[in-house]
């Protein structure tokens, strides 16, 4: 047999293949890392674990420098190097803060520092951290509005209340801005525009650690819980990983701790939380594939939830009561491992015959009514999976027209065409794990 063509050799390139995939380009040689290390470093924070690379399926993220082992301390980031409702009460802002009625909010405080030190330029104390952030976000609030209603109805209706709630955040604090006049030769409305303000929120909302601050009174009741991080806030997610962050009152700094071990030259991941993919989309911008926490929400209107089921029912109203009574409405979701066990519940309550209705309250709490209803819920559970698969496939082909056409809206595009992707999978292994229960009873 020729070198080179045997099995053993076969095994060895698919595992380089997958490993070259995985692999990040370091990037600690770029202007921009080069002086956020030594802006760090005059802060007493000098990492020698991690360097900063871009990953094929991530894009930029940290790498283990070392192999990396259970309990080890992967950051201990000074306070001295966060950024805080503390930092910004300390600058030039704070007198503006103080007297300002009503007072801000912890929010408005940080997204109004940002704008300000970003515009500042070349003269902000904070501008090596500012030039490692991203110039924009692909969070849905950043959308354009005919790439967000291809978005599925549930997380629509919430990226369409996201973005009210920022151009509210916008226009009821104008008056704040311009009390800032005083600071700037230029007419402050063309510093504190509506973009400006969005980039600063996504900043904020997308890259803010947990740090709990005392409560000062130039704030509103708020809770004053974020911090921003330089290149802590450079770790990406992952749903598998665990590790252990917070703050650590005894030596100032903000920790994270290995739960799980890394391998040498691997990226390193945190855990942002157990979110699934409409979460992580609408809050942080990005779809993790093959996200353990993923599922698909079927929505809140009850035409869904009766599209199968017989019209002359004379019982419907009721036991579409009874569900709401119940909160068995929302949060109905198929998932990995198949329907959610409220879903299931709530379809069994609805699938209830004329005879069996007064035992409505069994089957909220699990018990089985009869052989004739559970076949019957799982049939019309199982219709509404494929009504969803067939909705999925229309989705993502609209989506792939879209991306011919619309060359501009690529990335969002792309981003809604992942997270359909996901779904499809989702509802398939529901579709499949149905079947498996309907053959018990046939």
């Amino acid at each position: 047999m020729p070198k080179g063509r045997g099995r053993t050799s076969r095994i060895r390139r698919r595992k380089l293949f997958r490993s070259s995939e995985s692999r990040g380009v370091n990037e600690s040689y770029k202007s921009e890392f080069i002086e956020l290390k030594k802006w760090l470093k005059d802060r007493k924070f000098e990492d020698t674990n991690l360097i900063p690379a871009r990953f094929p399926g991530t894009g930029r993220g940290l790498m283990s420098k070392t192999s990396l082992q259970v309990g080890q301390m992967i950051i201990s980031l000074p306070e001295s190097c966060l950024l805080s409702t503390d930092t910004v009460i300390r600058s030039y802002l704070g007198a503006y803060i103080t007297k300002w009625k009503p007072p801000p909010s912890p929010l408005l405080a940080l997204c109004t520092f940002l704008v300000l030190e970003k515009h500042a330029g070349d003269q902000s104390s904070w501008k090596p951290y500012l030039e490692t952030l991203p110039k924009t976000y692909t969070c849905p609030v950043c959308w354009e509005p005919e790439v967000v209603n291809l978005l599925p109805r549930p997380l629509r209706a919430k990226a369409q209340e996201q973005r009210t709630r920022v151009q509210e955040f916008f226009t009821s604090f104008r008056d704040f801005f311009s009390s800032l006049q005083p600071l700037f030769s230029e007419a402050v409305e063309n510093i504190f525009t509506y973009s400006a303000l969005l980039w600063a929120w996504c900043t904020v909302n997308t890259r803010a650690v947990y740090l709990r601050h005392r409560q000062l009174r130039c704030f509103s009741a708020e809770p004053d819980t974020c911090a921003l991080a330089p290149y802590l806030d450079l770790l990406n997610h992952s749903p598998d990983v665990q590790v252990k962050a917070a703050f650590n009152e005894k030596t100032r700094c903000y920790e994270i701790v290995a739960v799980s071990s890394c391998r040498k030259h691997e990226e390193v991941f945190i855990c942002y939380g157990p979110h699934d993919n409409h979460r992580l989309l609408l809050e942080y911008g990005f779809v993790s594939t093959r996200n353990p926490h993923a599922c698909v929400y079927v929505s809140r209107d009850v035409d869904i939830l009766v599209k199968y089921l017989p019209s002359t029912d004379k019982q419907m109203n009721k036991k579409i009561s009874i569900l709401k009574d119940h909160d068995f409405i929302e949060n109905l979701t198929f998932g990995w491992d198949g329907p959610s066990w409220r879903l299931l519940t709530a379809l069994k309550l609805l699938c209830l015959e004329a005879g069996e209705f007064t035992s409505w309250k069994k089957v909220l709490l699990g018990e089985i009514i009869s052989d004739t209803n559970e076949k019957t819920s799982l049939d019309v559970t199982w219709k509404i999976c494929c009504y969803f698969i067939e909705e999925s496939n229309a989705m993502l082909q609209k989506v792939s027209r879209m991306k011919n056409e619309e060359v501009a809206l690529i990335n969002q595009l792309t981003l809604v065409e992942t997270l359909w992707t996901e779904e499809l999978k989702i509802l398939q292994a529901s579709a499949a794990i149905l079947s498996s229960l309907q053959t018990t009873f046939t």
